[in-house]
């Protein structure tokens, strides 16, 4: 709080800030803020998706403007319908101590004689989308001719979309002597046009370097062939069980048609395009904050209105036709200073766009391949495992548990493991079996995928350790006293990971971590099976301790927002079929679908799975 007031907000602004629980401003709101306050002038503000852009515009504006007068007065311009709400939410949120203030969202899909009757009640601000604000200009229900503030939010991405004459068009029927502030996430020479052309001697404020990606995300590069694009994103999904991720496609047409692979193969997937109506889009986005949704495959247009902090992944199944687009792409990301992925499926003649994209954001790709059948397998036992140790019981299971243990009685503790963990793994153990390897180069079967020099280990720290791939490589390679490359194949899961070395080193790691802790815990590290090797086991104590319930809880029910085919529920792993006469005695797979899909079918604990046949 003592840091927002040093930038000069006022008292009423300061206490919805309490009420928000922001405690020190981002470096953009420490830039822009103060400068805003202190004088009337045009300003070009520089930052990534993400950095608090909304308050560094929003609280300048609300502490300058006269919530007595009906008159309109500011005027802010975001490039769709969802950003538009968002930002009018925000900026609700921000004067709520402030009465008589009205702000007014003005879009598309929505009632226009709604929007106009909401104006004509006097609305101070207005947050609009270029083509119903222009619409509305038109015919004489907005008007703009005494705003004295007009924030340009998101410029780069309203010129991509094609808003320039749209823009032209509304600012000339705005005063000259306005201030102006154009927030973008890049800086290419259209932006820099309309800057020239309607402001006057901008300030300009960087944070960060122009057009660079955020330093907490990482990028990945995954080369596969073009028909095994899907399988790629299944696999990485596969290997990522906590998934929650948006999947970006170029055209509307493969955004739906991925989506409903995805549904049509179990998991929970929505499409976001613009072919979805508003109410479509508004049920999608409600899902998808809700956890409801793991993967939300979308345009670029469409995904300019998702704001949600704790999204793990973005994969790039296609790369978008402006380079300077995947800057916002991974800006879904690495949000509110936690860590996040970049990942990117490209065929052979798209490789030579990673070396560019690498200049434009000056950071480097990590060259990756798909997982294979094996790896995933592990990934998902484990998974499994953590899901019953962090599972709450339920207490209305006791009068059924002396005919349980009755049933159970001649079982040992480890034959009871051994046969919960056969119920589901070997499942996906023999639908993995014969998969072929992705990656270019080779189509080996799963069993080959390890070298015979090289070993795989299992260790229960990860995310909620506060470690990446990046810094427990180091970790490790510091603890082991190893070179740079000792230590490869390190992949970071919520609570365990995995990683390699050359099996000389494996005496050096067992012994290492035999009785090791880390902050009072217990380090248990494995030889991971995919080596052919047997299991070897490392230190004792009980696998960790007690991590609660597990962060994006799944709700049964996916919201498909529009979408056509079955409905898909995928919440944990290694699921069985639902309903049917022979979902008893059949693997709980389905094959090769008629789109050549390669995925186990799940269903969510305790829902429906609606079947076609």
């Amino acid at each position: 709080m003592t840091a927002f007031k040093a930038l000069g907000l006022e008292e009423n602004l300061l206490k919805a800030i309490a009420d928000m629980g922001f405690e020190t401003p981002s470096e953009v709101q420490e830039k822009a803020i103060p400068i805003l306050l202190e004088r009337e002038t045009d300003m070009v503000s520089l930052a990534q998706t993400g950095t608090g852009k909304t308050a560094a515009f929003g609280f300048p504006m609300l502490q300058k403007i006269d919530v007595k007068s009906r008159t309109t007065q500011g005027l802010i311009l975001s490039p769709t319908r969802e950003l538009c709400l968002q930002i009018t939410n925000e900026m609700i949120a921000y004067g709520k101590y402030m009465p008589g203030l009205n702000v007014t969202a003005v879009y598309g899909g929505a009632s226009i004689t709604d929007q106009a009757r909401q104006i004509k009640k006097g609305s101070q601000i207005i947050v609009a989308t270029p083509g119903r604000m222009k619409d509305m200009i038109g015919r004489g229900l907005i008007d703009i001719s005494k705003i004295e503030y007009c924030v340009l939010d998101e410029a780069d991405e309203m010129l991509n979309m094609g808003f320039y004459e749209d823009i032209t068009e509304i600012l000339s029927h705005s005063p000259k002597e306005k201030s102006t502030w154009l927030f973008s996430a890049t800086m290419p020479k259209e932006v820099s046009t309309i800057a020239k052309k309607f402001m006057h001697t901008p300030v300009e404020i960087t944070v960060g370097t122009k057009n660079v990606g955020s330093d907490q995300v990482s990028h990945e590069y995954y080369l596969v062939n073009a028909r095994d694009r899907y399988n790629a994103l299944k696999r990485l999904a596969d290997a990522n069980p906590e998934i929650f991720s948006v999947v970006f496609c170029r055209t509307k047409r493969d955004t739906q048609k991925v989506a409903e692979q995805l549904i049509e193969d179990g998991y929970n997937a929505a499409a976001l395009h613009g072919d979805l109506s508003q109410n479509q889009r508004d049920l999608v986005m409600k899902s998808f904050r809700a956890r409801q949704i793991q993967m939300l495959v979308a345009t670029d247009v469409a995904a300019r209105g998702i704001d949600v902090d704790d999204i793990t992944h973005v994969i790039n199944y296609q790369l978008p036709d402006e380079i300077e687009t995947y800057t916002h792409r991974s800006g879904r990301t690495g949000r509110a200073g936690k860590t996040g992925i970049s990942m990117v499926i490209v065929s052979k003649s798209e490789v030579r766009k990673i070396h560019t994209i690498e200049k434009m954001i000056q950071k480097k790709f990590i060259s990756k391949e798909i997982p294979s059948g094996m790896e995933i397998c592990e990934v998902q036992m484990f998974h499994l495992a953590n899901n019953i140790k962090d599972t709450k019981i339920n207490h209305e299971i006791d009068a059924y548990l002396p005919n349980i243990n009755e049933v159970l009685a001649d079982f040992s503790k480890e034959e009871l493991i051994k046969k919960v963990f056969s119920v589901e793994f070997t499942r996906f153990l023999n639908y993995y079996k014969n998969s072929k390897d992705l990656n270019i180069g080779g189509e080996r079967n799963f069993s080959d995928e390890e070298a015979k020099d090289s070993t795989r280990y299992f260790i229960n720290i990860g995310n909620k350790d506060d470690f990446d791939w990046m810094s427990l490589k180091d970790f490790l390679r510091d603890l082991l006293q190893l070179g740079k490359d000792d230590v490869y194949k390190v992949d970071v899961k919520d609570s365990f990971s995995f990683f390699n070395t050359d099996t000389t080193h494996q005496e050096l790691v067992m012994g290492i971590f035999k009785d090791f802790k880390l902050d009072g815990r217990q380090i248990n590290i494995e030889i991971s099976k995919d080596t052919g090797r047997s299991k070897g086991r490392s230190g004792g104590g009980g696998g960790g301790r007690d991590r609660g319930k597990r962060r994006g809880d799944r709700n049964d029910r996916g919201d498909r927002g529009g979408n056509r085919g079955d409905r898909g529920e995928r919440k944990g792993s290694f699921k069985k079929r639902s309903g049917g006469s022979n979902s008893s005695d059949k693997p709980a797979f389905k094959g090769k679908s008629r789109r050549g899909s390669e995925r186990p079918e799940t269903k969510g604990t305790g829902g429906r799975r609606r079947r076609k046949d």
